[in-house]
């Protein structure tokens, strides 16, 4: 088995991976194929959830029955799904036959992505797929076809990062599933993850990947809060805990966006390229130094204390933009529509595949209700 690359714990969990496994099938060329071969392999393998809800659950893949605590532990999965889906549809999300199967998996996270940007601005490396057209990143199932990618990628002068990502959507051309790692996944980080993936199957603008994946990100991160406060209670120990994760997470977003900041001032002078390039590394020299030193006094946990150790490069930083740099938009739309998430989703769904200014057509329909 390849060995897992080192993906950082704390870059967006819940990213839409569209492996584009249909165009494989339709269309010619190595990509889709190979990638669609394997997910037809993973498909293959899938259970219905209903299966796994008796007590011969949980089979870990060892070839022996499941003992008592694993069946335990993949029963109370299941209906730990259900759930979720049931509160998802009820937000307005589209009903559907995603997840609702299950894979065994012998890793925990589901492929090896790859994103690119220019080393000296954020100028963003895309691909273009039928069906979707430009995404930034490309995803593998097999680990070393996405360290060729990279090494190919880095050749051409860019930055290039890959991530890890335990999910993706498919938007509806097959049935995306669970996955074995997710069983232990806490209620909360479950629910934003299925809810993200269940917007991408909702509502998705073509050539628009900014905010299809801004939407999905705070749409699953606030799906997942109401979801722990319907559950357990605005005084439960479930949902003070997200608010304890959530405001490490805003610390960590902010310092990346004071980085990117300083850097895009750099990018964006008249200096000659071998200067930006000199002094973007002694920017994030010394941005990780202050972060290290800071550490103790800006975080209350140890999710984030690898970064003083990340090959930072333009790829990673340009994550924080794609996924997080529209927060504020939505959540200031949100807030003024009323804190509607039903309502918000609502509007949302009336969007055309192809708008130009989803972001603005957002807000109209949200005016409109």
């Amino acid at each position: 088995m390849d060995a897992q690359p080192p993906f950082h714990p704390v870059l967006p969990q819940a990213a839409a991976l569209l492996l584009l496994v249909a165009a494989g099938l339709l269309f010619s060329g190595c990509y889709t194929l190979t990638q669609g071969v394997s997910m037809l392999g993973y498909l293959g393998r899938a259970v219905p959830l209903e299966e796994l809800a008796g007590p011969e659950t949980g089979d870990t893949g060892s070839g022996g029955p499941p003992s008592d605590e694993d069946a335990e532990k993949t029963a109370r999965f299941v209906e730990r799904v259900y759930d979720i889906r049931r509160f998802a549809a009820e937000l307005g999300l589209k009903e559907s036959a995603n997840y609702t199967r299950y894979v065994e998996l012998d890793r925990d996270y589901l492929a090896a992505v790859v994103s690119a940007a220019a080393q000296d601005s954020f100028t963003r490396h895309e691909w273009w797929f039928p069906v979707v057209g430009k995404v930034p990143y490309k995803g593998f199932f097999n680990v070393k076809d996405a360290r060729k990618e990279q090494g190919r990628l880095e050749k051409r002068g860019l930055d290039v990062w890959v991530r890890g990502v335990d999910a993706f959507s498919t938007l509806g051309w097959f049935k995306d599933p669970l996955y074995s790692y997710m069983r232990d996944y806490s209620d909360y980080r479950l629910a934003d993850l299925l809810i993200h993936e269940l917007l991408h199957a909702t509502v998705y603008i073509k050539g628009q990947s900014q905010f299809n994946e801004e939407l999905a990100e705070f749409v699953g991160t606030e799906g997942a809060r109401l979801y722990i406060e319907q559950k357990y209670g605005r005084e439960s120990p479930e949902y003070q805990a997200i608010f304890d994760s959530e405001a490490d997470n805003t610390t960590y977003v902010a310092y990346l966006q004071g980085l990117i900041a300083e850097l895009e001032a750099v990018y964006n002078s008249a200096a000659p390229q071998e200067e930006k390039l000199a002094r973007k590394a002694e920017i994030i020299r010394e941005s990780q130094g202050r972060f290290e030193r800071d550490y103790d006094t800006l975080f209350t946990g140890d999710n984030y204390r690898g970064f003083s150790e990340l090959p930072i490069n333009n790829a990673y930083l340009d994550l924080y933009r794609l996924y997080y740099e529209g927060n504020s938009f939505y959540r200031e739309l949100y807030e003024k529509s009323g804190s509607s998430l039903t309502r918000f989703i609502a509007a949302a769904k009336t969007l055309t595949s192809r708008e130009k200014d989803p972001n603005g057509a957002l807000a109209a329909a949200l005016l409109r209700q």
